[in-house]
């Protein structure tokens, strides 16, 4: 078997950690990949979001499948496009990816088909944006580009002066691009902050344990939102009883919405819920595996992950029974000094060596200089344990970081502290 896995970042390194321990013993492509991949897959350097690149390759090599992991392919359509040359692909096709590619389209869908989430308004005009803003007069006020923006999208605003700023930059002077044609201002929440990852074939949908992430850059919850700190699986506040309420109000009437839109979801979606005083609320859907939530999740993954994809594609997920580890799993993300605003890079990373057996590097940006690994992206890498408690998992991957050094090297110490 040969698998062709898009991407090449943290979550794609997890994806293939995974793949090259199922008992097919697939021979495993990566486009573009980076150094860490390198060691389990042939690394091709085809961009992501390349999709005629990406179809050709798939075609030159005969795959059996293509795994499409990021967020950007998906919304380009990606999926479709293989499936028209008659290739078996792995992710929801472009008319489903919405979900993630379009927060006012998410927003509009949660509140058509009474999906518990925060209120908002979606503005196209950054004047109206900013009078809305002022009629409402509370903060923290949520800002959210409307399209994709590598997980940077969203401003937590504390006064007015943020908020201004925060439109303006997003609205007027564009800083992510045609992804801030509108921005949705939402009502903050509060609670505790849980992502659950759900396989989906379009019909059946069955979700993943559960994970928490850590979006902001520094310790305490400080600083600028980033794509992902850290993460850790199991969360402590998702009990059984909350899981039920999640499954009953969001996570099945999600898929079901979809269905009724004539979008039906095939392959993974990321609920981003708040656990509020009021029940379970989105605060956002992505439309594939998330990062760092995948690198803390997949290593408890018991079932071989090909027959679970394989379930994923034929609409068969009800034939498959889905099991989990009981240990607990911590991710510590080591970024570039600078990140998640301006970075360097090319800073020799090491100590990779000295990491302990029983933890496992996931290699987010990085890229061979020579035979030196060198960064070359915000997040470098992410030091996943495992243990039989958080505790135990956390003590495992914080002592394996203190063995890796790059210049300018920063990492929050607080992961999965609250």
């Amino acid at each position: 078997m040969k698998i062709l896995v898009v991407g090449g970042g943290g979550r794609e390194h997890a994806i293939i950690k995974k793949l090259s321990e199922s008992k097919y013993h697939p021979e495993l492509i990566c486009a573009p990949g980076n150094a860490g991949i390198a060691s389990l897959a042939e690394c091709v350097n085809v961009k992501a979001t390349d999709i005629q690149g990406i179809v050709s390759l798939a075609q030159e090599r005969k795959v059996d499948l293509v795994f499409v992991a990021p967020d950007d392919p998906l919304m380009l359509g990606a999926v479709d496009r293989l499936n028209e040359r008659g290739i078996r692909a792995f992710g929801p096709k472009q008319n489903a990816a919405i979900i993630e590619g379009s927060k006012a389209f998410s927003k509009e869908l949660m509140k058509k088909y009474s999906i518990p989430t925060a209120d908002y308004e979606t503005f196209s005009d950054a004047d109206e944006a900013l009078a809305y803003i002022r009629s409402k007069n509370s903060y923290p006020a949520v800002i959210k580009a409307d399209g994709l923006a590598l997980g940077k999208g969203v401003i937590i605003a504390q006064d007015y002066a943020e908020a201004e700023k925060a439109v303006n930059d997003i609205m007027r002077d564009k800083v992510f691009g045609e992804s801030g044609n509108k921005v949705v201002i939402e009502e903050f929440l509060t609670g505790h902050e849980v992502s659950v990852l759900a396989f989906c074939d379009g019909q059946t949908v069955v979700p993943m344990v559960s994970a928490q992430d850590h979006k902001r850059a520094f310790d305490g919850d400080k600083g600028l939102n980033t794509g992902g700190m850290g993460a850790f699986s199991p969360s402590r506040y998702y009990t059984e009883d909350v899981a039920k309420q999640t499954y009953d109000r969001i996570i099945r009437p999600t898929v079901d919405a979809l269905i009724k839109e004539g979008r039906p979801f095939k392959g993974v979606i990321y609920f981003g819920l708040m656990l509020t005083k009021d029940g379970p609320k989105v605060i956002e859907y992505n439309a594939r595996f998330g990062d760092p939530e995948t690198q803390a999740v997949l290593p408890r993954l018991k079932t071989d992950f090909i027959d679970i994809i394989n379930a994923v594609i034929d609409g068969a997920l009800d034939k498959i029974n889905i099991e989990w580890s009981d240990d607990a799993a911590a991710c510590i993300v080591l970024a570039s000094g600078g990140y998640p605003v301006a970075y360097e890079k090319g800073k020799k990373i090491e100590g990779l060596s000295s990491v302990p057996k029983d933890v496992y590097v996931y290699h987010a940006g990085t890229k061979f200089d020579g035979d030196d690994v060198v960064t070359s992206g915000g997040r470098v890498l992410g030091v996943t344990a495992k243990g039989e408690t958080l505790e135990k998992a956390l003590e495992k991957a914080y002592a394996a970081v203190g063995k890796i050094h790059f210049d300018k090297m920063f990492y929050r110490r607080d992961i999965g502290k609250k």
